[in-house]
């Protein structure tokens, strides 16, 4: 009779045991106190993410919902599906509003851009007082909307300062805000005035990031102001510049309340930006499901250049080793 010897159990090695061991002595259980910290930062979020809820992320995904019906708040809403996108694609002052925007963007972000880039070293290389700081800013701290008035009252045809300078040097009174040609660069540059002393704060933020002791070896080394600004400042400050130029490039396509204050859209449509459009279409002739589908058009104009924008710029990596 034969007897078939069974193989002994294996057993794994003594180096993977202590190992496996060594893993599971390492795993702690949370704590109380861990438990008390996430509780602590829930808390503290909660409003930031109501409000986000409530004032962004519902508001967002209702107007996707209307922008495929027909609304006008005094009856209910009714599903027309793409009629409205259609009827957009086919609106030629729609592509009017989207030109005149565009016009806009590129006079407001390479204006602002390079000014304020140029206040910014300035302010690194030359001075960091920071009265000189708060002098810069002082323009941010007025709203568009006082701006723009003050703006309206200087640059007046017959009554505005601005031009009663020009008259006085004998020249011709031009109509910054009344003429097709001078209307949206005028605009451009009252909101570069505002703007631009913000976005050199924020560029001076990322000078101050870069290492002194680059620019003292680039000095010794003979590298003139000028040479040192494109071999050092520029590619080390090319992430934050990114990062201000996708907020300055959003914020610009969402321009209002400097049209709605100085032309109104005028003239002859020259100032209808795009914004301005989709509010009379909304609150002018009460076509919210229209507006909607603006709105939305915008909403995929403004990610897409953002996606481009942080692609092309590389923003999430920085040159600093």
């Amino acid at each position: 009779m034969t007897i078939a010897s069974s193989s002994p159990p294996s057993r794994l090695p003594l180096g993977g045991a202590e190992g496996a061991g060594t893993k599971q002595r390492t795993r702690r259980a949370p704590t109380r106190e861990n438990q008390g910290d996430g509780r602590l930062a829930a808390v503290f979020i909660a409003p930031a993410l109501l409000g986000f809820a409530v004032f962004l992320l519902w508001p967002t995904l209702r107007g996707i919902y209307l922008s495929f019906t027909r609304f006008n708040l005094l009856t209910p809403a009714q599903w027309v599906g793409l009629d409205n996108y259609v009827r957009m694609v086919n609106d030629p002052i729609f592509w009017d509003s989207l030109v005149v925007t565009v016009e806009y963007v590129v006079i407001n972000i390479g204006v602002q851009t390079v000014s304020a880039l140029a206040i910014a070293v300035l302010l690194q290389r030359l001075t960091q007082s920071t009265v000189l700081r708060g002098i810069v800013l002082t323009p941010y701290l007025m709203s568009n909307v006082v701006a723009g008035i003050v703006w309206l009252w200087i640059l007046d045809t017959q009554l505005g300062i601005g031009n009663e300078i020009i008259a006085g040097l004998g020249f011709d009174r031009i109509p910054f805000l009344a003429d097709e040609t001078w209307a949206i660069p005028t605009i451009a540059l009252i909101n570069v005035w505002r703007h631009v002393g913000y976005t050199a704060l924020l560029l001076f933020a990322g000078l101050m990031a870069i290492p002194n002791d680059m620019y003292e070896a680039a000095k010794v080394d003979g590298a003139s102001e000028w040479r040192m600004f494109w071999r050092i400042t520029m590619p080390l400050l090319r992430p934050v510049l990114a990062v201000v130029l996708i907020m300055t490039v959003i914020g610009s396509f969402q321009v209002f309340d400097t049209v709605a204050v100085t032309t109104a859209g005028g003239p002859a449509n020259a100032t209808n930006v795009l914004q301005y459009y989709i509010y009379g279409a909304a609150f002018g002739r009460f076509q919210f499901g229209y507006a909607s589908a603006m709105s939305v058009a915008l909403l995929v104009v403004l990610s897409a250049i953002t996606v481009l924008q942080y692609r092309l710029t590389r923003a999430g990596r920085s040159d600093l080793g």
